[in-house]
């Protein structure tokens, strides 16, 4: 637990900006003064513009949300892993209970992380009306209800569910290959994690478009589609999408995310893997070190004993 929250996080604080951008990208009708045309041109101008620390707004509620959230999600994740495969394989490396052992663990991640996810992006949006993080907390409760902190959990699960399942899965798959013993090897274990990152970062895209308009709930576009009230499910979300952008509108953003996300998840697995490695074999020396030290105890006392018993 205490290495999944330092890999999660660093996996969220250091590659924070590029989030920011992403979200302003999968903006479906964003100002003029928000169009983009790509990661690095978005980040020059939002420093320009609007200061060199708007890219980091938000980022104090996702370090408070990523650490208890990474920390179940890892464990849970090492916890079921074990347990399915000894069921399916009898102990050996089973990727189905790898994609499901991750599916698990989403749902306690996601349940802790869905309302920083939220206050996150409003803050993050173009204009955003909000004066810091608590400010956003108590207009959202005040104008919304509590409801408005989980009102994309749905999607978010439907979203990470499956992209959780395909970074576990390759992330396996690419350490069967490239560290086949599962010994700490930093090359292998960057090289999986970013792979792992791309792949299901860039499959999930369309759900993700879908979870940041809930998020946002994006004034220009839901007055656009003559959404009275809040947009709310999944399908609502997916038509809205549709029929303001087409098919395409579906993948905004995809650059970025999957730029975010390779080096996210490298962070992540290397930090995680690393702090594992450290812990036990902090363990082992432990107990190596106790057990050398009873065994002199016990070695002194029985030679005591044998002297006492020996005549002068």
């Amino acid at each position: 637990m205490t290495a999944g929250a330092v890999a999660g996080v660093l996996e969220h604080t250091v590659m924070y900006p590029v989030d920011s951008v992403k979200t302003r990208m999968q903006s479906l009708q964003p100002d003029p003064k928000a169009q983009y045309s790509g990661v690095y041109q978005a980040l020059k101008r939002i420093i320009k513009t609007e200061g060199l620390f708007r890219p980091l707004r938000g980022l104090n509620i996702t370090m408070l949300g990523a650490a208890p959230a990474h920390a179940l999600y890892f464990a849970c994740y090492e916890q079921a892993k074990h347990s399915l495969s000894r069921a399916f394989q009898n102990g050996g490396n089973s990727h189905l209970a790898n994609g499901l052992a991750g599916s698990i663990a989403t749902v306690l991640h996601d349940a802790i992380m869905n309302p920083a996810e939220v206050v996150k992006q409003r803050m993050q949006m173009y204009n955003s009306p909000y004066r810091g993080l608590w400010d956003c907390v108590r207009t959202m409760t005040r104008a919304e209800g509590p409801g408005a902190f989980y009102r994309s959990y749905s999607t978010q699960l439907t979203m990470n569910v499956p992209f959780q399942a395909v970074h576990f899965i390759t992330y396996e798959l690419m350490q069967e290959r490239l560290n086949p013993h599962r010994h700490y090897n930093p090359g292998s274990h960057v090289a999986s994690g970013a792979l792992a990152g791309a792949v299901s970062a860039a499959i999930t895209t369309p759900l993700d478009v879908c979870k940041t308009l809930l998020n946002t709930q994006e004034n220009v576009a839901l007055d656009s589609m003559r959404v009275s009230g809040h947009l709310t499910g999944m399908a609502n979300a997916f038509r809205t999408v549709y029929q303001l952008g087409g098919p395409s509108a579906f993948f905004k953003g995809v650059q970025a995310r999957v730029i975010y996300q390779m080096p996210s998840t490298a962070i992540a697995w290397s930090v995680y893997e690393f702090f594992k490695y450290f812990m036990t074999k902090q363990q082992l020396e432990r107990e190596a070190a106790s057990g050398s030290l009873w065994l002199e105890e016990n070695t002194g006392r029985d030679a005591k004993k044998r002297n006492e018993k020996s005549p002068p």
